[in-house]
């Protein structure tokens, strides 16, 4: 198990095959609220802190399970 303390801006999402789903803009409560610029909408999306596998280095990796908003 991860803290979600560890989960810092500029941090690279990615699904559980490792391909890039967007960058950490902050974090809000229990929600990962990721840039907007990586979005294909320009608009800001959000991902549960409970859709996270783990986090390695400067990566955070998610559940197979996770849902990924569309739009990213």
């Amino acid at each position: 198990m991860f803290e979600k303390l560890r989960i810092k801006e500029h941090m690279e999402v990615a699904n559980s095959a490792g391909q890039h789903v967007g960058t950490v803009d902050e974090v809000e409560n229990d929600r990962i609220k990721l840039t907007k610029s990586d979005a294909s909408d320009n608009m800001h999306h959000f991902i549960a802190v409970d859709d996270v596998d783990k986090i390695d280095d400067n990566r955070i990796y998610l559940k197979d399970t996770a849902r990924i908003p569309t739009g990213v």
